[in-house]
């Protein structure tokens, strides 16, 4: 992988706050939206198909993030837009629906995610504080992530750094529990190598790394608020990838203390692993630490998806592939006060499903088909020469991690094919309504108004 020639440095023209988010800031946004909720919850399904080899699949899991993690680097340092896939998909395909929906996929996943992390946090995480209804609990907790998003990136961000230590600590204090049991003759380092009775090593790593996967997804929205970097194209592939090694690292480590405190059966027989495997260790942390800091995970990551959704429905509206009037913008924040209210309605709405488990699939078969298409648009776009600096990754890369997202596809429960096919039915209707009131050539910047 490498850097092209450049002849100068880019920095594209936008209503955005230009240069907000610095190569520290956009690491920790990385960070904080790969290293969710999931991750809490994630120990015990992993104990089901690898046995105590827990750090295994999530280190193969890496690998296959790292594949279209390294197709986002070189187009998002190439055409640093705010429309992220979508730019990426109108440039490879030449056609105005590829591009309407992948975006609207990378949309409609945003949305979704957000609708399932508010019911997350309604659940009984904020049970352990609060006896309140979850819906509207979830209603409201979307409300607040949304006035926090529209008072600005610079805010919203700052928010992240807090929460995303936070959420990072809770990860590290289960290694370092486990590190004091180990130092006082608990625990059982052998079952790190110890597979499930009778089953085939490789078989059991890959099913567990299919679902290991699902918690890398998030680096993907960092595309959408490109246009906010600060010199994007030395700064975005080091955040990129440093932020997915460093939440591999940690995700290893915890997945090896978590086999280390407790046999695969326990683990498995808990909706809260991470809690067991601190109990087990005999460190007297309070129960209560532990459900807080799983609030600000999910809430981490709720305000980081509402960010990449309302920037992605901005830049799809200048586009005009969606209606122009999400492309307004706030005249001090700079905010896409719109598109933001547009976003966190929908998800408002989708919280009435009450399913977290179809919205938290759906938005994993989404992503498979915008990751496809980035893969495909990396190898497209090699013949369209750019005059600033931008990543380059080779080549064998994006054809790997289409292979991988295929791979992955197979593994989606049919129920979840349904209502992703009805999300895409929604996204074609609207892109003909788009088409139908929205003539002529997209508007310059300076025709997107801001109030």
């Amino acid at each position: 992988m490498a850097r092209t020639p450049a002849t100068e440095s880019a920095q594209p023209k936008t209503l955005l706050r230009t240069a907000a988010i610095t190569g520290p800031l956009l690491f920790l946004f990385i960070l904080g939206d790969v290293l969710g909720a999931g991750i809490y919850a994630l120990m015990g399904v992993l104990a089901e198909d690898a046995g105590g080899v827990l750090w295994l699949p999530l280190v193969v899991a890496l690998g296959l993030a790292l594949l279209t993690a390294g197709s986002y680097a070189e187009l998002v340092t190439k055409y640093p837009k705010a429309g992220g896939s979508a730019v990426f998909a109108e440039r490879a395909f030449r056609a105005p629906i590829a591009s309407f929906l992948v975006g609207f996929c990378m949309l409609a996943a945003g949305v979704v995610s957000a609708a399932g992390l508010s019911l997350a946090f309604a659940g009984d995480y904020l049970g352990v504080f609060l006896d309140v209804p979850p819906i509207p609990a979830a209603m409201v907790f979307l409300v607040l992530v949304g006035l926090l998003n529209a008072r600005g990136i610079r805010e919203s961000l700052g928010s992240n750094v807090v929460m995303t230590a936070i959420e990072l600590s809770g990860l590290l204090l289960v290694i370092v529990c486990v590190g004091v049991m180990l130092g006082a003759g608990g625990g059982d380092p052998s079952r790190l190598t110890e597979f499930p009775a009778g089953a085939n090593p490789a078989l059991a790593t890959l099913a567990a790394a299919i679902v290991a996967y699902y918690s890398f997804v998030g680096f993907e929205t960092s595309a959408n608020i490109i246009e906010e970097v600060r010199n994007p194209s030395r700064v975005y592939p080091r955040a990129l990838f440093g932020a997915l090694l460093t939440a591999g690292v940690v995700y290893a480590l915890v997945g090896a203390a978590s086999s280390i405190a407790l046999p695969p059966e326990e683990l498995s027989d808990t909706s809260g692993p991470l809690l067991a495997v601190v109990v087990a260790t005999g460190v007297p942390i309070p129960e209560l630490v532990f459900s807080a800091i799983a609030l600000i995970a999910v809430a981490n990551g709720a305000l980081l998806t509402m960010i990449m959704a309302s920037r992605l429905a901005f830049g799809m509206a200048h586009q005009r592939l969606l209606p122009p009037v999400l492309g307004r913008v706030l005249p001090k924040r700079r905010t896409p006060w719109v598109a933001i209210v547009a976003t966190t309605a929908v998800a408002m709405g989708l919280t009435l499903l009450g399913d977290l488990a179809l919205l938290a699939e759906t938005v994993v078969l989404l992503l498979l088909f915008v990751f496809i298409s980035v893969n495909v648009a990396v190898l497209v776009l090699r013949r369209d020469k750019v005059e600033h600096p931008h990543f380059r990754v080779w080549s064998a890369v994006p054809v790997l991690g289409v292979a991988s997202c295929i791979l992955l596809l197979t593994q989606q429960d049919p129920r979840v094919w349904l209502f992703g096919a009805i999300a895409l039915a929604v996204g074609i209707v609207l892109y003909f309504v788009a088409r139908r009131f929205s003539k002529g050539e997209p508007p310059s910047l300076e025709d997107v108004p801001t109030v």
